[in-house]
């Protein structure tokens, strides 16, 4: 469970509180880009908050680009979703290439220079 720290004596609202926290954790590498946080009941219960508190916390953090909501998964940190989903694709799609180049005694190494070798080609110069 990450480390969360809640003055409910503050003035500021206690999901603004929360939504900082949690940005905090980003800032500091605490938590990484594709955790996942914990769930609404799971981290409401371990503050000892009402769950729409950490609900609106999330909500605020997936309208701000900070993390990505899915109803199966809960709440995961994207602050480049955009960029996630292109890796995820592409993973997929060479998987397939992979599978064929293993087929074909393809090594490891022969298939990390043909991406470079890619790379190249689109490189900005």
């Amino acid at each position: 469970m990450m480390y969360v720290n809640i003055d409910f004596n503050s003035d500021e609202a206690i999901y603004i509180q929360l939504r900082n926290q949690i940005i905090y954790g980003i800032a500091t590498s605490q938590i990484q880009e594709g955790d996942y946080l914990p769930s609404v009941r799971e981290l409401a219960e371990y503050i000892g908050i009402n769950m729409h508190t950490v609900n609106k916390a999330y909500s605020i953090l997936k309208q701000e680009g900070y993390v990505k909501l899915d109803r199966r998964k809960g709440a995961i940190i994207a602050i480049d979703i955009d960029k996630m989903q292109a890796i995820e694709d592409m993973k997929e799609e060479l998987r397939v290439t992979l599978a064929k180049a293993i087929c074909k005694d393809v090594s490891c190494q022969e298939a990390i220079e043909v991406v470079k070798e890619i790379f190249k080609e689109f490189e900005r110069g």
